[in-house]
């Protein structure tokens, strides 16, 4: 694709440095509940809503839990860490480029309230005619449904999106959505070929 016609985004490490911070909480939790939860495996699944890893995790492990209320209690603990979230600049400074040339959105596994703020906080809310999150899909990444419900938002046809992720299941899913897919982490390795 020579030219997009809208840009899609992940959120946490893509536009926001907030890995370490998530990280941090799950700690919290997985400590709390007893949970086995290595960081590799946090990195992998990373783009999944929390109730959804704290289900497999307890399935898993035969622990005891609500996946809803201890997904709340995650968000709760990543709270505090939100002033001190730094951007992604190569990204962030992608969106800024193309702010009033063509429509962008916001796709993230996080929720609209913890993602609101982290756009917020970064001072780049207004760059997305659209923030699409958990709530709002059905399926979740590795399956195409956010990213799809972003183009929708933001009246572009999946096709002519341009999309960008910093992990391997939303790599998946902005492929499964048929848009050309930028891997961040390539990006940051090599940022002149962007």
């Amino acid at each position: 694709m020579t030219q997009p016609k809208g840009l899609i985004f992940d959120c946490d490490g893509t536009l926001a440095d907030t890995m370490p911070m998530h990280w941090r909480a799950w700690q919290q939790i997985a400590t709390k509940y007893k949970l086995h939860f290595p960081e590799d495996r946090f990195y992998s699944l990373g783009g999944v809503p929390s109730p959804h890893i704290l289900e497999m995790l307890s399935k898993e492990q035969g622990v005891e839990l609500d996946p809803v209320a201890a997904g709340h209690e995650k968000e709760n603990a990543y709270l505090p860490y939100l002033s001190s979230i730094q951007p992604v600049y190569a990204v962030v400074q992608i969106a800024k480029d193309n702010f009033g040339k063509i429509p962008m959105a916001v796709a993230s596994g996080g929720t609209q309230k913890i993602i609101v703020q982290v756009l917020e906080q970064l001072k780049i809310r207004n760059l997305f005619k659209a923030v699409v999150t958990c709530e709002m899909v059905q399926r979740q990444k590795p399956a195409p449904d956010i990213f799809l419900e972003a183009a929708r938002r933001i009246g572009v046809e999946p096709q002519f999106c341009r999309a960008y992720e910093d992990t391997d299941l939303g790599m998946q899913a902005i492929r499964s959505a048929g848009m050309d897919a930028v891997d961040v982490r390539e990006l940051l390795k090599n940022p002149a070929k962007h």
